[in-house]
Parts: C-alpha cells; structure tokens; sequence
C-alpha cells in the first residue's frame, strides 16, 4: 500500500508517531520517504538516534509547527499520505491556555488542509478523540472542531485527487501525559490518586492505534470518521493492577474532566454503520453513492438512539486483564 509512496506525519515524534515509523518501516520497507514533522527539536533530535540517516535514508526530519502555513506547503511539496497526529492533548492545559490550544487544534487542523490541496496530497488521516464526542472541555470541543473541518473538507476539494478522513478512539496505553505510565511513576510513593471512583475510560494500544489509522488510509472514501470497538477500564481497577498496596485517596475530578468518555452519541446513530471491527459515522451528505459503500463494506446501520460510552461498553477489562497488558505493553 505504502511502498513508493511519501508519507508525512505531524507530530510524528508523539508515542503514536513513533509507532507510526516503526510499522510503516516493517511493513513497507520501501517507501519512498518518511517525513517527521514536529516542532520539538530535543524530540527529534533523539528520534534521529534511533534512524541514523545511513541505515534509514528515506527518514525526514522536518522542524515546524502546525500553525505555520507556509512551512506546512514546504513540508508537503510531493507528499501522496499525511497523518495528522500534532494536536494539544492535555484537558486541564486546555482549560488555562484556551487560545493557544484553538490555535494549535483548530487553526492547525485548517493549515493541514490547505497545504494538502495546494500540494497535491491525495489521502489525508486526522487523529480524534473520545474527548471531541458531546464536549465538555475546550480541548474536545477544538478536536469536535478539527473533525467537522476535515470531513468537510471534501467538499471543496474540486476535482483533485483527495481524500480526507478521521479515526476517533480513548486513551491510549502508555502514551505520553496518560493514567497509566503517571500510576507507575506515583506507585513509588504508596500512593496513587482517583480523581472519581466511578470513572471509566476506553482503552487502546498503540499497536491497535496504528492499525485504524492505516485501515483509514487504504479503505477511507472520503468523509468517514471511524470508531474502533475496544474495551472499556474503571480507574480504580488501574489502580488495583498497579499499585493494590498502595493507598488510593479520592482527590476529584479536574477541570474539564468526564466520569464517562463517549464516542458515538445518540444523534450520531442515523448515520453510524457497522462495519465488524470499526464503527463509522459517516456525512450526512456524502458526495459518494452510499448504496454502493454500504454494499462495499457490508456495512450494517446501527439502531437508532445507538450510543458508545466507555460506562456503559459490554466489554470491560478485568484486573488481571489489565495487570498483563501493561507487562505486555509497557
């Protein structure tokens, strides 16, 4: 699918990223280029480390931001696949610095279409949240923004060659700033903080991350947002698995923050699908026949008032479960 073929990833030097490069290398060995786009140089820098240039010349390492237009074009001159992972992630940061978040996640989110048209890229993958299904906080509601702004951006796309699509899935195991790697730090203290007893997250590997995000890449029409169909955890089971001689104070909920994440609402059911692995919420206004989609992917139209809520999931980690994915995992 890959091979020859130039691929950009912005904030490629994130937990995603990485295992971004590593699979596409794995799989792919022959691509045409890799470009890491990202503005943290210390970052890149240790990156290069682990990709000297004289075993992986088809690596790049390019320095930017997302908010950079005209650095953005240079960065997507003769790139066919950009990945867009660059995004502030943090809620409570969100809430204090809200310019700077709308800035990056949505005034990005723009940079990385325009420079895609004028460039001539012809498949685009933006990264989504849980956090942008029903917001609450200003980082989903600037991720719900950057979702409506890539999937309409097949609508002005014209006559070129190009498509746009999102994949939307919860927290991802380890990943940088997340519950669990904080746990394993804080575990050295005795003592490991719940926000609410009650709260609940979905749960994903990276290596199941980078799945959807190729699966977006190789069977995206245009327009689609997919969801994966993965696990829900109680916090307080992390905390079990991690540290169950540890003392578990109840400190509350931060600014922003969710007892529950969702990723399908109800009013999205008339027009999400069943797709086996993903679910797909697809436009209300495809400029594709959906017969023929539907046909295509057998996909099966969810009841109406459907919703996905990692409270209410039917499949839900133990913690023994969860004590074997993070030996596995992390």
């Amino acid at each position: 699918m890959l091979n020859g073929k130039s691929i950009l990833i912005t904030g490629g030097t994130g937990s995603l990223g990485k295992e971004l490069t590593k699979t596409i290398l794995e799989k792919w060995p022959q691509v045409r280029r890799l470009i890491i786009y990202s503005r943290d140089e210390q970052k890149q820098f240790q990156m290069a480390q682990e990709y000297p240039a004289s075993e992986y010349p088809m690596i790049r390492f390019f320095i930017g931001d997302v908010r950079d237009l005209e650095r953005m074009e240079r960065a997507f001159n003769d790139v066919d696949c950009v990945i867009h992972a660059a995004a502030m992630k943090h809620v409570h940061i969100a809430e204090y610095n809200p310019d700077e978040c709308v800035k990056t996640n949505i005034g990005g989110a723009e940079n990385v279409i325009k420079a895609a048209l004028s460039c001539g890229v012809t498949d685009v993958v933006a990264l989504s949240t849980d956090k942008a299904c029903a917001p609450i906080n200003l980082y989903g509601a600037t991720k719900l923004a950057s979702d409506k702004l890539f999937i309409a951006a097949n609508n002005i796309k014209g006559k070129q060659n190009i498509k746009f699509s999102v994949v939307r899935y919860g927290n991802v195991m380890g990943s940088n700033g997340s519950v669990i790697p904080f746990f394993q730090k804080k575990k050295e203290t005795g003592i490991l903080p719940i926000t609410d007893p009650a709260m609940t997250r979905f749960n994903i590997s990276l290596a199941d991350g980078v799945k959807m995000v190729l699966h977006a890449l190789e069977h995206a029409w245009g327009g689609e947002l997919f969801v994966p169909k993965i696990p829900s955890y109680r916090i307080t089971d992390i905390a079990q698995a991690i540290g169950p001689d540890c003392e578990h104070p109840v400190i509350g909920i931060r600014p922003g923050e969710k007892i529950h994440e969702e990723m399908i609402t109800s009013s999205d059911s008339f027009t999400t699908y069943d797709l086996g692995k993903y679910y797909v919420i697809l436009p209300q206004v495809p400029n594709w026949n959906l017969d023929e989609y539907i046909s295509n992917f057998n996909a099966q139209l969810v009841e109406q008032g459907f919703n996905y809520t990692s409270g209410e999931n039917e499949d839900f980690l133990t913690v023994e479960q969860l004590r074997e994915l993070i030996a596995t995992h992390l």
